[in-house]
């Protein structure tokens, strides 16, 4: 009787370091000498449908190394839409191929693909070991501590942030809002913060979808701004809401929980021209925050191959139905665990930012936000130096 073989999918958007959740998943495998194939799905779950599948065992060693290097998802990922009966499909495609054992690596939507894909392997009899790999620059899937993939994207909007902060100090005459990722979630927009770490580097006002985004009290925060200095930084999230709930910027695309976004940055700074006559201009990095890998976080990279190994051993091992996650033992010095957490605790319970990591007034973050992020951007930011 022939070895069984594993099977990993990627889910939802990319990040910097997804692909070294996959490297630390095929070395994982590679190394345990007990599967025939390791293969990927190509372009996520509509790979497996579609029967598209890479073969990843045979890939020599030498180039699985570049995926610690290369942003974006080098299997491919999906958004893919899913019905019962296309999660009952898989557990036969799962048995055709003699795949004992499938990781999924993603963000919350993926979890719940992972979680259905267990159930309904249950429910056909299909003798499957499942287990979820975490994934998202958002920082929102419940449970874990944090996730990989947050760390890079905090580092890079931290590190933005302090590049734009000294242009403005350079030429003080404007106000620009720095657009920031996370749908319903602050975390990327909150480690903005952490870019006046050392020098002062640091953003005035930084707004969150966690709090109701008041325009009036917007325009106020920046107008006695304007009486101290002449030059200003501020960081918003794409996802800003009013009090009922409303997107402040109608979304421009939406197609189940993918949403486009319209330009709150542009918004903002609209809003700040035709209401103060005051020179304003707003910045949108976009997918740019997830796929530099020239400030890819140290920390962000090794839990992310980490995670991936330790999914597969869980696997290999006979767990199921799972997804690794991180306990914060202590921040400084930065100590965590891993451990296992029951995918029906996780599927779709998004996690946004807790009230004690947002300061009083609603247009900033507290120190302790601080502390706990601090250690994910995987090392202290570049000092900078002004004259003026």
């Amino acid at each position: 009787m022939g070895k069984d073989s594993i099977l990993i999918v990627h889910g939802g958007g990319p990040t910097a370091v997804i692909n070294a959740s996959l490297y630390g998943a095929v070395k994982e495998a590679k190394e345990s000498g007990q599967l025939e194939h390791i293969y990927g799905a190509r372009n996520g779950t509509g790979g497996l449908l579609r029967e598209d599948l890479i073969e990843l065992g045979t890939v020599p060693d030498e180039k699985l190394a570049l995926l610690l290097k290369t942003p974006g998802s080098a299997i491919g990922t999906s958004r893919d839409q899913l019905e019962q009966e296309e999660y009952e499909r898989m557990a036969g495609i799962l048995e055709k191929y003699g795949i004992r054992y499938v990781l999924f690596n993603g963000g919350n939507g993926t979890m719940d693909t992972c979680g259905k894909l267990f159930r309904a392997c249950r429910k056909t009899g299909t003798d499957v070991r499942i287990m979820g790999i975490p994934k998202t620059m958002d920082n929102d899937i419940a449970v874990t501590d944090h996730s990989p993939g947050f760390g890079s994207a905090a580092r890079f909007i931290a590190q933005s942030t302090k590049e734009l902060c000294a242009d403005v100090r350079g030429l003080p005459i404007h106000v620009v809002v720095l657009e920031a990722s996370g749908r319903n979630a602050g975390w990327i927009t909150a480690a903005a913060a952490l870019a006046e770490d050392g020098d002062g580097y640091g953003p005035d006002l930084i707004y969150l979808p966690e709090r109701p985004f008041d325009e009036d009290r917007f325009i106020e925060d920046v107008e006695r701004l304007l009486k101290k200095k002449t030059g200003i930084v501020v960081v918003a999230s794409e996802g800003l809401k009013d009090k009922t709930g409303k997107p402040v910027v109608e979304p421009i695309f939406q197609v189940g929980r993918s949403t486009y976004f319209g330009d709150v940055s542009s918004h903002l700074a609209n809003l700040v021209i035709r209401r103060l006559g005051y020179k304003a201009r707003g910045e949108k990095p976009g997918l740019l925050g997830r796929a530099s890998m020239s400030l890819v976080s140290r920390v962000d990279c090794r839990e992310a191959e980490l995670a991936g190994r330790l999914a597969c051993r869980a696997a290999l091992g006979g767990e199921s139905g799972k997804m690794v996650a991180f306990r914060r033992i202590s921040s400084s010095p930065y100590e965590m665990e891993p451990f296992l957490a029951d995918i029906d605790e996780v599927m779709l319970h998004e996690r946004t930012m807790p009230e004690e990591f947002i300061n009083e007034t609603g247009n900033g973050v507290t120190e302790r936000f601080k502390e706990w992020c601090r250690p994910l951007l995987g090392g202290e930011l570049d000092p900078m130096i002004s004259f003026n």
